[in-house]
C-alpha cells in the first residue's frame, strides 16, 4: 500500500508540477502574482470539452491547438496589462486586485455562458485499462498526463537554459533593473513568458479531467491553492524548482488520502503553513542576511 501511495504519488505529482509551473514563471520573471492562473486552467479543460464534444477532437490534439492559443492571447494580455502595473508603486499588490478580478470575470462569463454543471472526458481517450508500474496499477490516463507533463517542464528546462531568449529570460529573472540597463527588450522577454505561463495552464486545463475528475467554472480558486502550496514549497521564483514541489505534494496527497484520508482536502494549507514557518524561502532558496 505505501509502495502504491507513493508511485501513485509521483505521478499526480508530476501533473501537479505542470499546474504550478506557468505561475512561478510569471512570479519569477515579473514579480507578479496571477490569480486567474486557475481560471485559464479551467478555459483550457473547456476548450478539451469543447474540441471533443464538437468535433470529436483527442486530447493530445486539443492540448496542441490550446498551446498555440493561449500562448497567442497572453501576448496582448501582457502588454495590455502587465506594464501598467510594474510602473506603479505597488505593483504587487495592485497585480492581486487586477487578476483576482480579471478571475472572477472569467468565471462569472464561463458561469454565464456554460452553466455551473461539472463536464469530464471519457479516460478512454487516453487509453483503455491500467499499466502496472512497481506492483502498482494505475490508469492510462494517469500515467499519459504525467508523461505530457513531464515533456512540458523538459521544454521549459530547455527554454530557460538551451536558447539565447531563455538566457535572456533567465537575466530579467535575477534583476529587472539591470536586465533594462544592459539593453534587454525586458518587456518582450517578460510577453513570452507570461504567454508561455497561459499556455501551460492550459494544457494542465486539457489534462485536468483525467486527473481531477472534472471541471467547473469555479474550479480556479481551489486550482489557485494547490499551484501556491507547490510553487511555495519548491521556492517561489524558482520555475524549475516547482518540480521538487510538485512531487512532494502529490506525494504528500496520496499518502494522505491512503492513511487519512479525511485530512486530505486540508493538505494545500497545511503545506503552506508548515513551508512558512519553518523554511519561508522554500526548500531551494537560499538564506539572505540583512545588515
Amino acid at each position: 500500500m505505501l509502495t502504491g501511495a507513493i508511485v501513485a504519488g509521483v505521478v499526480f505529482g508530476l501533473y501537479y508540477t505542470l499546474v504550478g509551473l506557468g505561475l512561478n514563471l510569471v512570479f519569477g520573471v515579473m514579480r507578479i502574482v496571477n490569480l486567474a492562473h486557475g481560471d485559464f486552467l479551467m478555459l483550457g479543460g473547456i476548450s478539451a470539452w469543447f474540441l471533443f464534444t464538437s468535433f470529436g477532437l483527442n486530447p493530445f490534439v486539443s492540448a496542441g491547438l490550446v498551446v498555440v492559443v493561449f500562448l497567442l492571447v497572453g501576448l496582448p494580455i501582457y502588454y495590455l496589462v502587465v506594464p501598467r502595473l510594474l510602473r506603479s508603486r505597488d505593483s504587487e499588490m495592485l497585480s492581486l486586485i487586477l487578476f483576482f478580478g480579471i478571475s472572477q470575470m472569467i468565471e462569472a462569463v464561463t458561469t454565464i455562458g456554460l452553466g455551473a454543471t461539472e463536464r469530464s472526458l471519457p479516460p478512454r481517450l487516453l487509453g483503455v485499462g491500467p499499466l502496472v508500474i512497481l506492483g502498482t496499477r494505475l490508469p492510462k490516463a494517469w500515467i499519459f498526463s504525467a508523461l505530457v507533463s513531464a515533456i512540458a517542464v523538459l521544454l521549459v528546462y530547455l527554454y530557460l537554459y538551451r536558447t539565447r531568449l531563455g538566457t535572456l529570460t533567465r537575466a530579467v529573472m535575477v534583476s529587472r533593473e539591470e536586465a533594462l540597463a544592459t539593453g534587454i527588450d525586458v518587456n518582450f522577454v517578460s510577453a513570452v513568458a507570461f504567454g508561455i505561463s497561459l499556455a501551460l495552464a492550459g494544457v494542465a486545463g486539457v489534462f485536468a479531467p483525467f486527473i481531477l475528475g472534472s471541471i467547473t467554472p469555479n474550479m480556479g480558486v481551489a486550482i489557485n491553492i494547490t499551484a501556491f502550496a507547490v510553487i511555495v514549497v519548491g521556492t517561489l521564483g524558482n520555475p524549475l524548482g516547482t518540480l521538487l514541489g510538485g512531487i512532494i505534494y502529490g506525494v504528500s496527497l496520496m499518502l494522505m488520502q491512503t492513511y487519512l484520508s479525511s485530512w486530505a482536502n486540508l493538505l494545500p494549507n497545511l503545506l503552506l503553513i508548515a513551508v512558512l514557518l519553518i523554511r519561508p524561502e522554500g526548500i531551494l532558496g537560499r538564506k539572505t542576511r540583512r545588515a
